[in-house]
């Protein structure tokens, strides 16, 4: 079920192209079989599959079946103290196995991602925390549990943008997981995901609008020379001059999506308060709400993770 948060792109299956000629009949049927046993592996596993040491093993073996290669750093997070809240732009459902596979992280998604098709079944089993998106009066306690998530350690990934695109350069960012990141003292690490063939820039991973899982996987299958490149970019904190979730969304936005003009966002006075009643120190007190209406863009819906609230405003028309 949607919810009245959601987020709406214009990216369509139509975005999704192969950059380079698709590889061999022969060669999607080994991948499909090798894929299908990586699956089983995992799914066996059970509630094992959390641990993070043979959780980051199961999605590197679906990804090396599929014949994806990752190329990003060695961690993600910045290590002692409080969590880190890992903000990443998103694509694909293999975005979700290329951050396992660099490092296992607690992932935030709504709660119809749960039902996908092999992916949900994975997600469950690897500690997912899912979000009810059809009811805003659930925000207050999520960035609450994504704050003590944070303070005890654990560092969490969310998508920010809330839905997929099509490239890494498109979309907002919504705001309120920030403030659990400035509630813990968490640092922000902002991330980028893009997919590439042979280093020519590729949409063909890409799982937007009416896009089904089973088309996608296909897609995926028959690409060659697939790449994910995880680009890491610096930590932001409060240290940064970052004194509420506005700017340090702003920030964060900047560094994941290119340093491209971001598209103005807008806030609702009743979602601000309700992060506010979450309990929000003096140190990241929000800013007042901007006075205006909050409503999606007109387009498609589309597969997304993440928490909606804190809209941005409709994003510019690109061609895609």
């Amino acid at each position: 079920m949607n919810g009245p948060w959601d987020v709406w792109s214009d990216c369509t299956p139509d975005c999704a192209a192969h950059a380079l000629p698709r590889v061999t009949a022969p060669r999607v049927a080994r991948r499909g079989a090798a894929f299908a046993r990586s699956v089983r592996r995992a799914l066996t596993d059970g509630e094992r599959m959390a641990d993070p040491v043979r959780l980051r093993a199961h999605a590197a073996s679906l990804l090396d079946a599929l014949g994806v290669r990752v190329e990003g750093p060695a961690a993600l997070t910045a290590g002692d103290g409080p969590g880190t809240l890992v903000v990443v732009n998103h694509i694909s459902w293999l975005d979700i196995l290329a951050l396992l596979a660099v490092e296992p992280v607690t992932l935030l998604a709504k709660r119809e991602v749960g039902a996908w098709p092999v992916v949900g079944g994975l997600a469950r089993r690897a500690g997912t925390h899912f979000i009810d998106r059809t009811s805003p009066r659930r925000l207050r306690h999520t960035v609450q549990e994504v704050s003590e998530l944070l303070g005890s350690g654990r560092s969490v990934a969310v998508f920010p943008q809330a839905t997929t695109w099509c490239t890494a350069d498109r979309g907002g960012f919504r705001r309120a997981t920030f403030q659990a990141a400035l509630d813990a003292g968490a640092p922000v690490r902002p991330v980028t995901l893009d997919y590439t063939q042979q280093g020519t820039p590729s949409t063909v991973a890409a799982f937007c609008g009416e896009d089904t899982f089973a088309a996608s996987l296909r897609r995926v299958l028959a690409a060659r020379a697939l790449t994910v490149r995880v680009t890491a970019h610096p930590l932001l904190t409060t240290a940064d001059g970052c004194p509420d979730r506005r700017e340090l969304a702003r920030r964060a936005a900047r560094a994941v999506l290119g340093g491209r003009p971001e598209a103005g966002s807008v806030e609702r006075p009743g979602a601000a308060a309700a992060v506010r009643r979450a309990g929000t120190p003096a140190r990241a007190a929000l800013r007042p709400a901007a006075a205006v209406a909050d409503s999606p863009a007109p387009g498609s819906p589309v597969p997304a993770s993440g928490i909606a609230p804190d809209a941005p405003a409709p994003p510019a028309p690109a061609h895609v």
